[in-house]
């Protein structure tokens, strides 16, 4: 055995608990997704089980109005990321390049806006959505989405617009180039990393809220997966158990997908900021 195949099995020892304590749920729920419902509850329980029933998804589906919450989740997690987003880039861009009064005080007050729980604020919320006709409407979910995510997402993208050298733009300037062209060419291009690690992270805050929807959602064909699930779950007297784990393990998807589609810029957004 060579040194450097000890010295991987050493770490894959080491990194055993640790695999097996954040595998394990996922485990737990996949093969309870594919169990025939007669064998759920066996005891003693087993890994093991007659059959895998992949016509369990397919029930799920039709009995749960999956497909209808799978795309209102998508609607609004993708529409509240893309608008936090852009309202949080100039905002960024100008906590990271300008000086003005009350800079310090404004970023204080978006750390602070990060120490509140949705849940406080959520009573508030339901009156003024109520006042604005906008309870039961998926545009309700993405207007608060925004505006809880647009603190994280400004710190996170003037955190790193600070790495970014202030020289290169004003070498555009001397060349010829318009604050916005230099903006547009030179600056943005180089934040790119920071964009996509922010986007992804605000995709998920949003694909996994719960409090918010469960208030704001009203009608089952608006409900987002989240509230899909737990109705199949609460106020029930007998629980599908085989066709809850279904919808979960579907629902792990898309964001198992954004994940390994951008993982590159994850972990190169993160590692650019630690080093410049």
């Amino acid at each position: 055995m060579t040194p450097k195949l000890k010295k991987s099995l050493l770490y894959w020892l080491l990194l055993s608990p640790l695999c097996v304590v954040i595998l394990l749920p996922f485990g737990i729920m996949f093969v309870t997704a594919l169990r025939p419902r007669d064998e759920l509850f066996v005891y003693p329980p087993t890994w093991t089980f007659s059959e895998f029933r992949w016509e369990n998804f397919v029930e799920m589906w039709v009995k749960t109005n999956f497909g209808g919450a799978l795309l209102n989740s998508l609607y609004v997690s993708l529409t509240s990321t893309v608008i936090a987003i852009a309202l949080s880039i100039p905002a960024a861009y100008a906590l990271s390049r300008y000086r003005f009064s009350g800079k310090g005080l404004y970023r204080n007050f978006l750390l602070m806006t990060q120490m509140m729980s949705p849940i406080v604020l959520v009573l508030g919320l339901f009156r003024l959505m109520v006042h604005l006709n906008l309870v039961n409407s998926l545009n309700s979910l993405v207007v608060t989405y925004v505006a809880f995510n647009m603190a994280f997402t400004i710190w996170m993208l003037q955190s790193y617009f600070n790495t970014i050298p202030r020289e290169l733009e004003e070498a555009s300037w001397i060349d010829g180039a318009t604050g916005f062209t230099s903006l547009v060419k030179i600056f943005l291009p180089l934040a790119i990393p920071a964009m996509v690690v922010t986007a992804i992270f605000t995709f998920i805050n949003s694909w996994n809220e719960f409090v918010l929807a469960l208030t704001l959602i009203r009608s089952q064909n608006d409900y987002t997966l989240p509230v899909q699930i737990f109705s199949q779950v609460a106020g029930r007297y007998q629980v599908e158990w085989h066709h809850v784990m279904a919808a979960t393990v579907l629902a792990t998807v898309p964001v198992a997908i954004v994940f390994s589609w951008l993982q590159r810029y994850l972990i190169r957004g993160m590692a650019l900021g630690a080093v410049k």
